[in-house]
Formats: C-alpha cells, sequence, structure tokens
C-alpha cells in the first residue's frame, strides 16, 4: 500500500481501510453485548456474569480510546505532539486489553492452562457449601434438643436440622432416600437470597440435573405434570419453583416411610441423644448460672445479722 500509493515519508492507511478495522472492532464489543445478553441459565461460576460485564467495559473503554488516538494518528500527522500522545495512547491501551483479557474470570480456564502451578480442586460436600449458604451441612454443637411430636405435620418436622438428618438416615437404610435428599437441597435454596439470582441459578440447576432429569443419579417419583414445569421454567430463580414438587414427596414420605420411622432404632438413638443434649445443656445453664456467695461467718457473728443460706 506504500509503494502504491505513498501518502508521506510515513505509513498510513486510508478512509477504505480505517472504517474495516475500526468495525471489527466494534463488532468485536456488540457480539459480547449480544452474546451475554441472549443466553440464559448459563452455568457461570457465582459471580462470573458481573466479571465477565466489567471485562466488556474495559474493553470498550479501552477500543473506544484507541480508535480514537488511531483515528488522530492517523488525520494529523502533521502536528508532533499529537503524533506522540495518539501513539502512546494505542500502547497503553493495547496493554490494558491483553491485561484484561489475562485478569476476567472469563479466561480463568486458559489460566489455569498456562500456569506452571499446580492447584489442588476445592472438594466441597454439598452444593450448598460451595455456594457458601450459611451453615449449610452443619450442625450446631450447642443447638437446643427439639421437642419431636409424631402427631404434628411431617413437613413441620423437617424443618429441624437434627430431625431431618436422623429421619434421612432412615430413608437411605430403606433404599428410599431421595426423597429427603431432595427436600434437603430445596431447604438449603431457600437460604439464598432472592436478588441473588447467579446463586440460585446454579444450585436450582444442580437439583434438577440431580433430582429431576429423567434418568438422574437421585430422580425422584413427581408427577408429569411437576417435572415439566420444572424443566420447562423461564425463570430458574424463582422462589416457588420446587414447591409442587415438594409437596408431592411430603405426602409420599407421610405414607411410606414416617409410620415406619417411628418404630425404628433410628427414632430411638435420636431421642435418646435428644435426652443426652438437653441434659448436658442443663449442666452448662446451672453451671454459667450465679450463686450466692456463702459467708463462713456464723450467724451470732454476723454484723449485719443476716439470714444465712445453708
Amino acid at each position: 500500500m506504500h509503494v502504491k500509493k505513498p501518502l508521506n515519508d510515513r505509513c498510513h492507511m486510508g478512509t477504505q481501510w480505517i472504517i474495516p478495522v475500526v468495525s471489527l472492532h466494534a463488532i468485536y464489543v456488540a457480539i459480547l453485548v449480544g452474546f451475554t445478553g441472549a443466553i440464559r441459565h448459563i452455568e457461570f461460576r457465582f459471580d462470573e456474569l458481573r466479571d465477565l460485564w466489567q471485562g466488556i467495559l474495559v474493553s470498550a473503554s479501552s477500543i473506544g480510546v484507541w480508535v480514537a488516538a488511531y483515528i488522530l494518528n492517523e488525520i494529523h500527522d502533521d502536528i508532533s505532539w499529537l503524533q506522540v500522545v495518539s501513539r502512546f495512547a494505542l500502547l497503553v491501551t493495547a496493554s490494558i486489553l491483553v491485561l484484561s483479557f489475562f485478569s476476567i474470570s472469563s479466561s480463568q480456564p486458559l489460566l489455569s492452562q498456562i500456569s506452571l502451578r499446580k492447584r489442588e480442586p476445592l472438594a466441597f460436600e454439598t452444593m450448598g457449601q460451595a455456594l457458601g449458604i450459611p451453615n449449610s451441612g452443619l450442625l450446631l454443637p450447642r443447638e437446643p434438643a427439639p421437642v419431636i411430636d409424631p402427631n404434628e405435620p411431617l413437613d413441620k418436622l423437617l424443618m429441624n436440622k437434627r430431625f431431618r438428618q436422623s429421619f434421612m438416615s432412615f430413608a437411605d437404610s430403606c433404599l428410599a432416600g431421595e426423597s429427603v435428599h431432595f427436600y434437603e437441597e430445596v431447604h438449603e435454596l431457600g437460604k439464598i437470597p432472592v436478588d441473588d439470582p447467579v446463586r440460585r441459578i446454579y444450585m436450582a440447576r444442580h437439583i434438577i440435573d440431580k433430582y429431576i432429569t429423567a434418568g438422574a443419579t437421585m430422580e425422584v417419583n413427581i408427577s408429569h405434570r411437576s417435572r415439566q414445569a420444572i424443566l420447562t421454567t423461564s425463570n430458574l430463580a424463582q422462589p416457588n419453583l420446587f414447591n409442587d414438587a415438594l409437596n408431592e414427596l411430603i405426602q409420599l414420605m407421610k405414607m411410606n416411610l414416617a409410620n415406619d420411622y417411628w418404630s425404628s432404632t433410628y427414632f430411638m438413638k435420636f431421642k435418646e441423644e435428644a435426652s443426652m443434649r438437653s441434659h448436658e445443656l442443663q449442666q452448662m445453664t446451672s453451671w454459667n448460672s450465679p450463686t450466692p456467695r456463702l459467708s463462713s461467718v456464723h450467724g451470732v457473728d454476723d454484723p449485719f445479722h443476716q439470714e444465712q443460706e445453708p
């Protein structure tokens, strides 16, 4: 190009080439914005969607500065200080683009491939722990012992963590524990705030893959209507997504598991542990309660003439 049609003593591209180059950068930003806006239910890692938008904003801003510096460099080639400033801006913005590419979360798989350090994967027992749900899968050591009444509704009893784990162990021994595990996961989902759709979608996707999808590892026995309502929903973050399926499974647990549980050794062991914890808490309470200070002075020698406690 410079040999065929030189503009001056430096190589410059004409307008017919500047427009396609600028369009390529604009198309890149438009594709990123359109792609992230069009896809739904993508399994981003927790805050990855927000990080991706930040990366797009940094890239778009840098490209805007780069294009402005490029145009100034092409048009005002007679102003020396503007040439220096524009070329410096080109180098700086190009460095920012490279830095943002290697720092935003969407490029982390690439970083893990080129990294020389071997990173040990984090292992979590439950999805709730991986998502950082408070007290997920944990039993508080000083939690008061619950008073279990078999006449109370099962869904109310399952709200207690210790009873739910005992009932889950019994259901697993009967090879019918998927319903209780499903209840546990949905209960953990309810702890995620409604204004945190990313974690709610990630948890809902996990529940669907594990319990709802046909042929899943722990597929639950629910009606076709409830299953299709979950699989075809357009909003995985809605709070009432699993309510119908949960009500059906609670009815199944009442009919198939509850009556046998009350006469099982699991319930006997649960009552023994509850009574032991209650006794320990009573002892700790009595130790921590203030006791009256006993005086070694006899009643006749007491200058205040107060009655002494035995």
